[in-house]
Protein backbone atom coordinates (compact mmCIF):
# COMPACT_ATOMS: atom_id res chain seq x y z
CA UNK A 1 0.00 0.00 0.00
CA UNK A 2 1.23 3.54 -0.55
CA UNK A 3 -0.40 6.21 1.61
CA UNK A 4 -0.07 9.56 0.98
CA UNK A 5 -1.86 11.01 4.03
CA UNK A 6 -1.96 13.94 5.76
CA UNK A 7 -1.71 14.28 9.38
CA UNK A 8 -5.07 12.48 11.07
CA UNK A 9 -7.50 14.86 12.29
CA UNK A 10 -7.21 14.21 16.08
CA UNK A 11 -3.69 15.33 15.61
CA UNK A 12 -3.83 18.73 13.63
CA UNK A 13 -7.37 19.55 13.70
CA UNK A 14 -9.66 22.80 12.94
CA UNK A 15 -10.55 24.75 16.05
CA UNK A 16 -11.87 28.42 17.28
CA UNK A 17 -8.52 30.04 17.93
CA UNK A 18 -8.55 32.52 20.73
CA UNK A 19 -5.45 34.79 19.91
CA UNK A 20 -4.87 38.42 20.88
CA UNK A 21 -1.96 38.62 18.64
CA UNK A 22 -1.76 42.00 17.24
CA UNK A 23 -0.43 40.33 13.88
CA UNK A 24 -4.07 39.79 12.85
CA UNK A 25 -5.51 42.48 10.70
CA UNK A 26 -9.02 41.66 12.99
CA UNK A 27 -6.87 42.26 16.44
CA UNK A 28 -5.20 45.38 14.90
CA UNK A 29 -8.37 47.03 13.68
CA UNK A 30 -10.16 45.62 17.01
CA UNK A 31 -6.97 47.64 19.06
CA UNK A 32 -7.90 51.36 17.11
CA UNK A 33 -9.11 53.70 19.69
CA UNK A 34 -12.35 54.99 17.77
CA UNK A 35 -14.41 52.46 15.35
CA UNK A 36 -16.98 53.28 13.23
CA UNK A 37 -18.63 53.09 10.40
CA UNK A 38 -15.74 54.32 7.88
CA UNK A 39 -12.77 52.46 9.35
CA UNK A 40 -15.01 48.74 8.34
CA UNK A 41 -15.12 50.37 5.19
CA UNK A 42 -11.67 50.78 4.68
CA UNK A 43 -10.87 47.39 6.53
CA UNK A 44 -13.21 45.63 4.30
CA UNK A 45 -11.85 47.54 0.78
CA UNK A 46 -8.57 46.45 1.03
CA UNK A 47 -9.42 42.27 1.90
CA UNK A 48 -10.87 39.77 1.00
CA UNK A 49 -12.40 36.96 2.93
CA UNK A 50 -11.74 34.67 5.24
CA UNK A 51 -8.99 36.68 6.01
CA UNK A 52 -5.71 34.12 6.10
CA UNK A 53 -2.97 34.42 7.72
CA UNK A 54 -0.53 31.28 7.96
CA UNK A 55 -3.23 28.82 9.85
CA UNK A 56 -5.76 31.91 11.43
CA UNK A 57 -8.71 32.44 8.82
CA UNK A 58 -10.49 34.98 9.83
CA UNK A 59 -14.51 35.31 8.95
CA UNK A 60 -16.48 38.28 8.34
CA UNK A 61 -20.29 39.39 7.50
CA UNK A 62 -21.34 42.78 8.13
CA UNK A 63 -25.17 43.73 9.23
CA UNK A 64 -27.54 44.19 11.76
CA UNK A 65 -28.12 40.91 13.53
CA UNK A 66 -29.33 39.34 16.55
CA UNK A 67 -26.85 36.28 16.03
CA UNK A 68 -24.40 35.13 13.22
CA UNK A 69 -22.94 31.83 13.18
CA UNK A 70 -20.57 29.83 10.37
CA UNK A 71 -22.18 26.29 9.26
CA UNK A 72 -18.76 24.41 8.20
CA UNK A 73 -18.03 20.90 6.15
CA UNK A 74 -15.42 20.33 8.72
CA UNK A 75 -16.70 16.43 10.35
CA UNK A 76 -15.97 16.00 14.41
CA UNK A 77 -15.66 20.01 14.76
CA UNK A 78 -17.87 20.81 16.87
CA UNK A 79 -21.26 22.49 15.61
CA UNK A 80 -21.72 26.03 13.82
CA UNK A 81 -19.71 28.75 15.08
CA UNK A 82 -21.09 31.81 16.72
CA UNK A 83 -19.30 35.01 15.16
CA UNK A 84 -18.84 37.86 17.40
CA UNK A 85 -19.81 41.51 17.05
CA UNK A 86 -17.48 44.11 17.06
CA UNK A 87 -18.50 46.74 19.61
CA UNK A 88 -19.90 50.05 18.16
CA UNK A 89 -20.01 48.45 14.93
CA UNK A 90 -22.14 46.30 12.60
CA UNK A 91 -19.10 44.00 11.83
CA UNK A 92 -18.99 40.14 13.01
CA UNK A 93 -16.21 37.70 12.96
CA UNK A 94 -14.44 34.47 14.24
CA UNK A 95 -11.26 33.35 14.12
CA UNK A 96 -10.64 29.32 12.90
CA UNK A 97 -7.63 28.08 13.07
CA UNK A 98 -7.31 25.72 9.93
CA UNK A 99 -4.01 23.05 9.53
CA UNK A 100 -1.72 23.52 6.04
CA UNK A 101 -3.44 22.87 3.08
CA UNK A 102 -6.78 22.61 4.20
CA UNK A 103 -9.85 23.53 1.93
CA UNK A 104 -13.75 24.30 3.69
CA UNK A 105 -16.70 24.56 2.07
CA UNK A 106 -19.41 26.95 4.20
CA UNK A 107 -22.19 29.47 4.64
CA UNK A 108 -23.03 32.02 6.99
CA UNK A 109 -26.42 32.13 8.92
CA UNK A 110 -28.32 35.24 10.44
CA UNK A 111 -30.76 35.58 13.18
CA UNK A 112 -33.06 38.67 12.65
CA UNK A 113 -36.54 39.17 13.90
CA UNK A 114 -36.50 35.87 14.63
CA UNK A 115 -36.58 34.13 11.53
CA UNK A 116 -33.31 32.79 10.06
CA UNK A 117 -31.66 33.03 6.82
CA UNK A 118 -28.83 30.98 5.51
CA UNK A 119 -26.50 32.39 2.36
CA UNK A 120 -23.19 32.72 0.95
CA UNK A 121 -20.78 34.52 2.35
CA UNK A 122 -21.44 37.78 0.24
CA UNK A 123 -17.74 39.02 1.00
CA UNK A 124 -15.93 36.20 -0.32
CA UNK A 125 -16.45 35.97 -4.27
CA UNK A 126 -15.01 31.61 -4.33
CA UNK A 127 -17.79 29.30 -4.62
CA UNK A 128 -18.16 25.75 -5.23
CA UNK A 129 -21.16 24.17 -7.01
CA UNK A 130 -22.65 21.00 -6.65
CA UNK A 131 -25.95 19.17 -7.96
CA UNK A 132 -27.61 21.15 -4.53
CA UNK A 133 -26.91 24.86 -5.68
CA UNK A 134 -23.36 26.43 -3.95
CA UNK A 135 -21.05 27.22 -0.98
CA UNK A 136 -18.77 29.54 -0.15
CA UNK A 137 -14.87 28.41 0.32
CA UNK A 138 -12.18 29.22 2.43
CA UNK A 139 -8.27 28.23 0.98
CA UNK A 140 -6.57 27.48 3.62
CA UNK A 141 -2.75 28.60 3.79
CA UNK A 142 -0.56 26.06 1.28
CA UNK A 143 -3.61 25.27 -0.71
CA UNK A 144 -3.71 25.56 -4.57
CA UNK A 145 -6.16 24.58 -6.91
CA UNK A 146 -4.08 22.17 -9.24
CA UNK A 147 -3.35 23.82 -12.83
CA UNK A 148 -4.21 20.34 -14.15
CA UNK A 149 -7.91 20.86 -13.23
CA UNK A 150 -7.83 24.35 -15.50
CA UNK A 151 -8.38 24.70 -19.28
CA UNK A 152 -4.78 25.07 -21.18
CA UNK A 153 -4.86 27.16 -24.05
CA UNK A 154 -3.76 25.77 -27.33
CA UNK A 155 -3.87 21.91 -25.92
CA UNK A 156 -5.73 19.75 -28.11
CA UNK A 157 -9.25 18.53 -26.20
CA UNK A 158 -10.67 15.58 -26.63
CA UNK A 159 -14.21 15.00 -27.56
CA UNK A 160 -17.71 14.11 -25.83
CA UNK A 161 -20.50 12.07 -27.73
CA UNK A 162 -23.72 10.84 -26.46
CA UNK A 163 -25.21 7.31 -27.15
CA UNK A 164 -27.71 5.57 -25.70
CA UNK A 165 -27.71 1.93 -24.64
CA UNK A 166 -30.81 0.17 -24.46
CA UNK A 167 -31.33 -1.92 -21.13
CA UNK A 168 -33.26 -4.82 -20.43
CA UNK A 169 -31.89 -5.14 -16.96
CA UNK A 170 -33.83 -1.12 -16.39
CA UNK A 171 -35.81 -1.25 -18.56
CA UNK A 172 -35.25 1.81 -19.99
CA UNK A 173 -32.74 3.39 -22.54
CA UNK A 174 -29.57 4.61 -20.45
CA UNK A 175 -27.85 7.90 -21.88
CA UNK A 176 -24.02 7.79 -21.81
CA UNK A 177 -21.33 10.26 -22.55
CA UNK A 178 -18.85 8.97 -23.84
CA UNK A 179 -15.18 10.70 -23.87
CA UNK A 180 -12.59 10.09 -27.04
CA UNK A 181 -9.13 10.98 -26.09
CA UNK A 182 -7.40 14.17 -28.88
CA UNK A 183 -5.42 11.70 -31.26
CA UNK A 184 -7.90 8.88 -31.38
CA UNK A 185 -6.87 6.61 -33.56
CA UNK A 186 -9.39 3.46 -34.52
CA UNK A 187 -5.94 1.06 -34.87
CA UNK A 188 -5.45 1.92 -31.14
CA UNK A 189 -6.67 -0.33 -28.37
CA UNK A 190 -7.89 2.05 -25.60
CA UNK A 191 -7.91 1.26 -21.60
CA UNK A 192 -11.97 1.92 -20.51
CA UNK A 193 -12.73 4.57 -17.59
CA UNK A 194 -16.34 4.10 -16.12
CA UNK A 195 -17.57 6.76 -14.33
CA UNK A 196 -20.65 6.80 -11.76
CA UNK A 197 -22.36 10.12 -11.53
CA UNK A 198 -20.52 11.11 -15.05
CA UNK A 199 -22.48 14.22 -15.46
CA UNK A 200 -21.67 15.41 -12.06
CA UNK A 201 -18.03 14.65 -12.50
CA UNK A 202 -18.13 16.50 -16.33
CA UNK A 203 -20.00 19.33 -14.36
CA UNK A 204 -18.65 19.84 -11.12
CA UNK A 205 -14.93 18.24 -11.22
CA UNK A 206 -13.81 19.49 -14.52
CA UNK A 207 -13.23 15.71 -15.36
CA UNK A 208 -12.83 16.44 -19.49
CA UNK A 209 -10.18 19.21 -18.80
CA UNK A 210 -8.95 16.59 -16.22
CA UNK A 211 -8.27 14.21 -18.80
CA UNK A 212 -7.36 16.34 -22.13
CA UNK A 213 -4.74 17.58 -19.52
CA UNK A 214 -3.63 14.70 -17.87
CA UNK A 215 -3.54 12.71 -20.82
CA UNK A 216 -2.05 15.64 -23.36
CA UNK A 217 0.63 15.66 -20.60
CA UNK A 218 1.61 12.25 -20.63
CA UNK A 219 0.52 11.79 -16.58
CA UNK A 220 -1.90 9.21 -17.43
CA UNK A 221 -2.40 6.75 -20.70
CA UNK A 222 -4.97 7.58 -23.14
CA UNK A 223 -8.60 6.26 -22.47
CA UNK A 224 -12.01 5.64 -23.72
CA UNK A 225 -14.57 7.13 -21.00
CA UNK A 226 -17.75 6.40 -20.36
CA UNK A 227 -19.70 8.61 -17.77
CA UNK A 228 -23.00 7.33 -16.76
CA UNK A 229 -25.65 8.71 -14.21
CA UNK A 230 -28.64 6.92 -12.53
CA UNK A 231 -31.84 7.54 -12.35
CA UNK A 232 -33.13 6.31 -8.95
CA UNK A 233 -29.46 6.57 -7.78
CA UNK A 234 -30.63 5.25 -4.18
CA UNK A 235 -31.65 2.41 -5.25
CA UNK A 236 -29.33 1.76 -8.34
CA UNK A 237 -26.34 2.53 -6.29
CA UNK A 238 -26.86 0.57 -2.87
CA UNK A 239 -25.65 -3.13 -4.25
CA UNK A 240 -28.15 -3.38 -7.15
CA UNK A 241 -27.83 -6.92 -9.66
CA UNK A 242 -29.72 -4.63 -12.19
CA UNK A 243 -27.25 -2.09 -11.91
CA UNK A 244 -23.68 -4.72 -12.21
CA UNK A 245 -25.65 -6.31 -15.09
CA UNK A 246 -26.32 -3.12 -16.73
CA UNK A 247 -22.42 -2.41 -16.46
CA UNK A 248 -21.04 -5.87 -17.66
CA UNK A 249 -23.81 -7.40 -19.69
CA UNK A 250 -25.04 -4.22 -21.45
CA UNK A 251 -22.72 -1.21 -21.18
CA UNK A 252 -19.34 -3.08 -21.54
CA UNK A 253 -20.63 -4.75 -24.94
CA UNK A 254 -21.86 -1.70 -26.33
CA UNK A 255 -18.85 -0.08 -26.00
CA UNK A 256 -16.44 -2.83 -27.25
CA UNK A 257 -18.93 -2.69 -30.55
CA UNK A 258 -18.72 0.96 -31.06
CA UNK A 259 -14.89 1.66 -29.77
CA UNK A 260 -11.43 0.12 -29.73
CA UNK A 261 -10.90 -1.29 -26.64
CA UNK A 262 -8.50 -3.00 -24.51
CA UNK A 263 -9.33 -5.96 -22.26
CA UNK A 264 -10.66 -6.52 -19.13
CA UNK A 265 -7.69 -5.97 -17.21
CA UNK A 266 -7.26 -2.26 -18.57
CA UNK A 267 -11.18 -1.41 -17.00
CA UNK A 268 -11.53 0.56 -14.72
CA UNK A 269 -14.91 1.05 -12.64
CA UNK A 270 -14.88 4.87 -11.03
CA UNK A 271 -17.62 6.39 -8.35
CA UNK A 272 -17.25 8.97 -5.25
CA UNK A 273 -19.62 8.24 -2.13
CA UNK A 274 -22.16 5.82 -3.11
CA UNK A 275 -20.75 6.06 -6.78
CA UNK A 276 -17.83 4.19 -4.98
CA UNK A 277 -19.93 1.87 -3.17
CA UNK A 278 -21.85 1.67 -6.99
CA UNK A 279 -18.31 0.25 -8.52
CA UNK A 280 -17.30 -2.24 -5.48
CA UNK A 281 -20.75 -3.77 -5.61
CA UNK A 282 -20.39 -3.96 -9.64
CA UNK A 283 -17.36 -4.95 -9.24
CA UNK A 284 -17.66 -7.96 -6.91
CA UNK A 285 -20.61 -9.37 -8.62
CA UNK A 286 -19.11 -9.87 -12.00
CA UNK A 287 -15.20 -10.60 -10.67
CA UNK A 288 -12.72 -10.70 -13.71
CA UNK A 289 -14.69 -8.05 -15.10
CA UNK A 290 -12.67 -5.14 -13.99
CA UNK A 291 -8.96 -4.57 -13.66
CA UNK A 292 -9.46 -1.44 -11.47
CA UNK A 293 -11.20 0.93 -8.94
CA UNK A 294 -11.14 4.24 -8.14
CA UNK A 295 -13.24 4.77 -5.14
CA UNK A 296 -13.48 8.53 -3.88
CA UNK A 297 -15.24 8.70 -0.13
CA UNK A 298 -17.00 5.55 -0.45
CA UNK A 299 -20.27 5.43 1.66
CA UNK A 300 -18.54 2.10 3.14
CA UNK A 301 -21.03 2.43 6.12
CA UNK A 302 -20.76 -1.27 7.99
CA UNK A 303 -21.61 -0.61 11.36
CA UNK A 304 -24.95 0.99 11.65
CA UNK A 305 -27.49 2.52 9.64
CA UNK A 306 -28.25 5.88 12.10
CA UNK A 307 -31.79 5.81 11.52
CA UNK A 308 -31.79 5.31 8.02
CA UNK A 309 -33.08 2.04 6.78
CA UNK A 310 -32.91 3.01 2.94
CA UNK A 311 -28.97 2.24 3.15
CA UNK A 312 -29.49 -0.77 4.55
CA UNK A 313 -28.35 -2.58 1.70
CA UNK A 314 -25.33 -0.84 1.80
CA UNK A 315 -24.59 -1.76 5.11
CA UNK A 316 -25.52 -5.47 4.56
CA UNK A 317 -22.94 -5.58 1.47
CA UNK A 318 -20.02 -3.35 3.06
CA UNK A 319 -20.41 -5.68 6.25
CA UNK A 320 -20.31 -9.10 3.92
CA UNK A 321 -17.43 -7.96 1.61
CA UNK A 322 -15.40 -7.25 4.92
CA UNK A 323 -16.16 -10.46 6.79
CA UNK A 324 -15.07 -12.44 3.51
CA UNK A 325 -12.77 -9.92 1.53
CA UNK A 326 -12.74 -11.08 -1.93
CA UNK A 327 -9.84 -9.83 -5.05
CA UNK A 328 -12.50 -8.36 -7.24
CA UNK A 329 -9.87 -6.42 -9.07
CA UNK A 330 -6.19 -5.95 -9.68
CA UNK A 331 -6.03 -2.68 -7.80
CA UNK A 332 -7.61 -0.11 -5.99
CA UNK A 333 -7.66 3.21 -5.09
CA UNK A 334 -9.29 4.89 -2.33
CA UNK A 335 -9.45 8.97 -1.27
CA UNK A 336 -11.19 10.33 1.21
CA UNK A 337 -11.06 13.93 3.10
CA UNK A 338 -10.21 14.03 6.69
CA UNK A 339 -12.98 16.90 7.21
CA UNK A 340 -15.42 14.33 6.42
CA UNK A 341 -17.08 11.30 8.29
CA UNK A 342 -16.93 8.81 5.59
CA UNK A 343 -12.98 8.88 6.65
CA UNK A 344 -13.17 6.30 9.46
CA UNK A 345 -15.05 3.84 7.01
CA UNK A 346 -12.46 4.82 4.60
CA UNK A 347 -9.50 3.72 6.52
CA UNK A 348 -10.92 0.96 7.78
CA UNK A 349 -11.62 -0.37 3.78
CA UNK A 350 -7.80 -0.38 2.96
CA UNK A 351 -6.59 -3.60 4.71
CA UNK A 352 -9.87 -5.62 4.30
CA UNK A 353 -8.74 -4.36 0.18
CA UNK A 354 -5.32 -5.74 0.99
CA UNK A 355 -6.02 -8.78 2.82
CA UNK A 356 -8.58 -9.45 -0.61
CA UNK A 357 -4.74 -9.40 -2.20
CA UNK A 358 -5.48 -6.23 -4.14
CA UNK A 359 -2.85 -3.64 -4.49
CA UNK A 360 -3.79 -0.32 -2.50
CA UNK A 361 -3.02 2.87 -3.00
CA UNK A 362 -4.88 5.10 -0.52
CA UNK A 363 -4.47 9.03 -0.14
CA UNK A 364 -6.50 11.99 2.39
CA UNK A 365 -6.53 15.39 1.71
CA UNK A 366 -7.41 18.23 4.37
CA UNK A 367 -10.79 18.56 2.23
CA UNK A 368 -14.59 17.88 2.91
CA UNK A 369 -17.19 15.30 1.08
CA UNK A 370 -16.94 17.97 -2.04
CA UNK A 371 -16.50 17.40 -6.25
CA UNK A 372 -13.59 19.71 -5.79
CA UNK A 373 -11.73 17.38 -3.04
CA UNK A 374 -12.60 14.51 -5.56
CA UNK A 375 -11.32 16.45 -8.95
CA UNK A 376 -7.75 17.41 -6.71
CA UNK A 377 -7.39 13.47 -6.27
CA UNK A 378 -7.99 12.60 -10.07
CA UNK A 379 -4.36 13.05 -11.06
CA UNK A 380 -3.19 10.77 -8.61
CA UNK A 381 -5.38 8.17 -9.05
CA UNK A 382 -5.60 7.94 -13.00
CA UNK A 383 -1.94 8.59 -13.55
CA UNK A 384 -1.78 5.28 -10.38
CA UNK A 385 -4.17 3.48 -12.88
CA UNK A 386 -3.80 4.36 -16.05
CA UNK A 387 0.33 5.27 -16.09
CA UNK A 388 1.24 7.89 -18.55
CA UNK A 389 4.53 7.72 -20.58
CA UNK A 390 6.10 10.09 -17.55
CA UNK A 391 5.13 7.61 -14.78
Amino acid sequence: MTTDAAPRPDVAAPAVADTTSRRLAINRLLARTKLDASAVDRFLARRTAPIVEGTRCTFLWRGEAEEVVLHHSIFRFHGPVPLRRVDGTDLWYVIIDLPEGSRVEYQLEITRGGQHERFNDPLNPHLAHNPFGSTSVCFGHGYETPEWTQPAPGKRNGTLEQIVVPSRAWQRDCAVTVYRPAGFRRAARYPLLIVHDGGDYLKFSAAQTVLDNLIGRGDMAAVIAAFVSPGDRLAEYSDSPEHARFLAAELVPRLEAAYPLAGPSARCLMGASLGGVAALSAACRYPGRYGSLLLQSGSFVFTENGGRPEIEPVVRFVSAFRAAPRRVANRVFVSCGTYEPLIIPNRAMVPVFEAAGMAVRYTEARDGHSWENWRDRLREGFSWIFPGQHE
